[in-house]
Parts: C-alpha cells; structure tokens; sequence
C-alpha cells in the first residue's frame, strides 16, 4: 500500500515500475481512502509489540531531554494511532503482487521500516529520510513511503481486508514464459 506521502509526492507510478520491472505482476489495484476501523485490524498488533516500541519512543524521549508523562505501552499505541491518523488524510494506492518470492522481492526492494537506516537503492532508502527518533519527538508516525507484507500469513490476512475477491484478477503475462518457462520451449517459435 502506498501511503499519502508517496502519494502526493507523485510517487505512485516509480514506485509501481519497480515492482513490475523485477517481473512481478500487479494482480489488484485501489486508490482509495482508507477507514480507520480497517487500518486497526490491518496493523493487528499486540501488547507485547506496543510495550516493545513503545520502550523505545521513552528511551528517545528521555534521550532527547524531553518529559515522559505515560507508560510505555501507550506510546506503543499511539503509533498505530499516529499511523490510522496519517493513513486517513489522504488517499493511498493499494496493491497486490504476484510472482516468485514475491514477498521477499517486495520486502528487499521496499527496504527497512525506518528509512533513516533503509539501504540506498531501496525504495524507502532513496526516496525519504525520515527517522524514528523524529517521529517520537514530534509525535507523529514515520512517513516511509509504503506498507508491505511481512509474510505470506500476512499477505493473506491483508489482501482478504482490502480486496474482494472479484478485484484480484488471474491472468498471464507474456514476460512469465521468461521468467518462470525452465525449458524457454516456444521462443522461437
């Protein structure tokens, strides 16, 4: 999913390409404005990874000479607050992919979550420089560009939330017989 930063940086169709120029295949396609109800389940997050970050917002906090006024688990929460709160102030351009590995091609090319330490020639590592240490000083979440699924259990889950079945769409791409023909029967035919 792109998320309104890549989307009003006029982001959408690089970013896209990248994916489709590794061979991937777009399979599904919504630009839309996303709920907030279904962005809480999408993040589905649970109190040990709000306790988790939210240690580290007060450690930035306390680093940065700023007062910490709640537990850490709620500044684990706001993150996904932060996160419903900027994923609904614009439209965001959801996808689906296909093709090998595909998870981990999406994950290599779209980099880490922070884009501060994310690897140039990544997507989030050459087009942002955004940083975890900022956003918990200014409250707010990390504009990295993109979200991607960890794994295929998630890819599931989340392709299930957004999409219906009818918007995901079967078909072939000429490009596969490269790709994926172990044999390349047909090339030169």
């Amino acid at each position: 999913m792109l998320k309104p930063d890549a989307v009003q940086r006029s982001l959408m169709g690089e970013i896209l390409g990248r994916f489709e120029k590794v061979g991937l295949k777009v399979v599904g396609v919504k630009f839309v404005i996303a709920d907030e109800k279904r962005l809480w389940v999408h993040y589905n997050k649970d109190d040990a990874w709000y306790l988790k970050k939210g240690t580290k917002i007060v450690e930035d906090k306390t680093a940065a000479g700023l007062k910490v006024e709640k537990e850490a688990i709620e500044y684990g929460k706001d993150i996904i607050g932060a996160l419903v709160k900027y994923m609904t102030a614009g439209p965001v351009l959801q996808f689906a992919l296909e093709g090998n590995e595909a998870i981990a091609v999406v994950k290599k090319l779209v980099g880490s979550t922070e884009p501060a330490t994310s690897d140039v020639g990544t997507i989030r590592g050459d087009y942002t420089t955004d940083s975890y240490a900022i956003c918990s000083v200014d409250d707010r979440a990390v504009r990295n560009l993109m979200h991607c699924s960890d794994n295929a259990e998630d890819a599931a889950r989340e392709l299930e939330l957004w999409f219906g079945k009818d918007e995901l769409v079967d078909y072939r791409l000429l490009v596969e017989e490269m790709l994926y023909d172990v044999n390349l029967d047909g090339i030169l035919e």
